[in-house]
This record gives C-alpha cells, structure tokens and sequence, in this order.
C-alpha cells in the first residue's frame, strides 16, 4: 500500500473511529462519569445520591463504599432519569467522615470516571475525581480550590477528547482553512464563542434543551463539510472565505452542548468560578491537543511530497459530512 493510501486510510480510520462511539450508545453512556454526593442535613446525617450510567436497560454495575462506621436510615430508592440510574437514601455516620476513605466499587472494570462531591453541614465541600485506576479516596477535612481546579481541569479535557461531535467540527475548521493564520483565527474564534455560551448555560443566565442543540451540532458539522467540498471545487463560499465568523458562530452553539455535560456533573458551592474557569481551561487543553495531532498528520502528508490521487482532497468533507448526516438523524429521531 502507497504512502498516499495509508494517510488516507488514517483519516477514514478516524471518522470512523468517531462515528462508532458516537453511535454506539452502550460505549458512549459508559464512557460518561457517574456522580456521587453527600450532603450532610443534620449532624452526622447525609443524604446520598448516587448516578450511575445506563447500558441500554441495565446500569453500570457500581456500589458505594465508606470505611469508616455508617449506617443507613433509609431504603435506597431508584429512578431511571434520561440515560442515568439515580439513587438516593441516607446514611448516619456514627464516626466523622473526615480521614475516612469512599470507594465506588466496580469502578475499576468501567471505562468510566465517577466525581464525589460531599457537602458538610457548616459549610465546607470536599470534590475528587475517580478514576478506574484509582476507584477510592480519603476524605480530607476541608477542601481548597487548588483541588477543585485540578479536578475540574481533568474532567474538562476528558469531555473534550471524548466528545467526538465536536473534535469533527474542529477537524472539518482544520480542512476549511487554507493557512495557519487562517486556523488560529478560526480556534480562537470557536474558543471564545463556546467560552461564552458555556459560562451562560452553565450559570443559569440561558437555558436551551439539550436535544435540538445536539441535532443543531451535527447540523453545524454537515454545512462544514459541505463548505469543504465547495472550496476544493473553486466555487469558496462565505465559510472558506472567513472561516473565524463560521467558526464563531457555531461556537455558541457548541458551548450549550458543553454545558449541558457540565451541568450533569455540577459545580461545587464556594468554588463555581474556579470550576467553571477550569473545565473550560481543560476543554481547551484538550481540543489543543487534537489540533496538534491532526497538524502533525498535516505535516507528514506535506513532508513526504507523495503525489495524492486528485480525488484524495475530497476524502475528508465526504467522510465528515456523511457522519454528520447520521448523527443528525440519529438525534432528531429521538425528540
């Protein structure tokens, strides 16, 4: 197989490589993170909820953990709500929960994080990521907002790396540009208008359903791909021509469909800004690193000075577009 041909296969590789876990709902719900949270309503009493994602019509096979001395008051109750089972019941702790370890037991066999927020009755709030390599962890006395940063900035950059709708629109922003000048305007451009929309939706000030905001993402997907394909015949539209407006525009779209991942996770009393900062901060991390990816592909395609078949440029829009398409589709169909 030709050099021409394997670069070629990468890329088909790839959409498709999104297109599966993107349509795939068994992969996708059990890459989302479960959530847990304490709050404690009298002394010693915390109400639990614990929400655990679906496969289909069974959960996540995850159970709550507290080493120290606990004891429940109430029944667990269960709901099914959108792809997440939520439980909640109470628990008394007969031990202060400071210096005691929570685990999410079966974490470990999931692709799955799970972010454990506790709320004390004075005031103060303690969050932590877990992961299915580390699947535990021991609750400090207090928490600062140096942690919820971190925590925050790991969750944003793994939303971004899984969130396949828009790494295709970012890949389509690459293919739409004719320079590099022209792509950092166009990410900076996408950056602050989804900055912008995340921050609104994620405080309350714009609140929009989810569902047609997803079927307006795959939408924004397709009419890339489709600028693409008009530019490699000659005939540039207003996309090609100034890609950052395009890029901005559809930005704020984008935004209401990070929020809604963020609003599923929550933001912690007394730290929301630094949360907000940081998961935006990590989506950006994130989409910096597939934009280096796809531009070092970039490179290496230039670099081998490999004549491509002079249908080769139409690869990428044709395969974008068609996912898009499907994935339009696919989500209208369940309004």
């Amino acid at each position: 197989m030709s050099l021409a041909a394997r670069l070629l296969a990468v890329v088909l590789c790839l959409v498709a490589y999104i297109a599966l876990f993107a349509a795939a709902p068994a992969a996708a719900h059990e890459m989302r993170p479960a959530y847990l949270e304490l709050t404690e309503r009298t002394p010693d009493v915390f109400d639990v909820l614990f929400k655990t994602p679906m496969q289909g019509d069974l959960r996540l096979a995850l159970s709550v953990a507290i080493s120290g001395q606990v004891e429940p008051t109430t029944p667990v109750v269960s709901r099914v709500a959108g792809n997440a089972m939520i439980q909640t019941w109470q628990i008394r702790a007969t031990a202060p929960l400071a210096g005691q370890q929570v685990r999410v037991a079966g974490l470990e066999n999931t692709l799955s994080d799970a972010l454990l927020r506790i709320e004390f009755l004075d005031g103060r709030s303690w969050e932590q990521r877990l992961t299915p390599a580390s699947p535990q962890a021991t609750i400090p006395a207090a928490q600062s907002g140096t942690g919820v940063a971190a925590t925050y900035l790991g969750l944003g950059v793994e939303h971004i790396l899984l969130g396949y709708d828009h790494l295709l629109f970012v890949l389509g922003l690459v293919f739409l540009t004719a320079s590099l000048p022209q792509l950092v305007r166009a990410i900076t451009a996408f950056t602050a208008a989804h900055s912008i929309t995340l921050a609104a939706a994620a405080l309350g000030i714009v609140h929009i359903p989810p569902k047609p905001v997803e079927a307006a993402i795959a939408l924004s997907i397709a009419l890339v791909a489709l600028e693409i394909i008009l530019a490699r015949a000659g005939k540039a539209g207003f996309a090609a021509k100034a890609p950052w407006m395009v890029a901005f525009a559809f930005g704020l779209l984008h935004g209401f469909g990070f929020a809604g991942a963020l609003s599923e996770i929550g933001m912690p009393a007394g730290h929301i800004p630094v949360a907000l900062l940081f998961f935006n901060l990590g989506v950006e991390a994130g989409q910096l690193m597939f934009v280096a990816a796809v531009m070092a592909l970039t490179a290496v395609v230039r670099i081998s000075r490999v004549p491509l078949p002079t249908w080769a440029p139409l690869v990428p829009p044709y395969a974008i577009g068609s996912v898009a398409v499907f994935w339009m589709i696919q989500r209208i169909s369940v309004f």
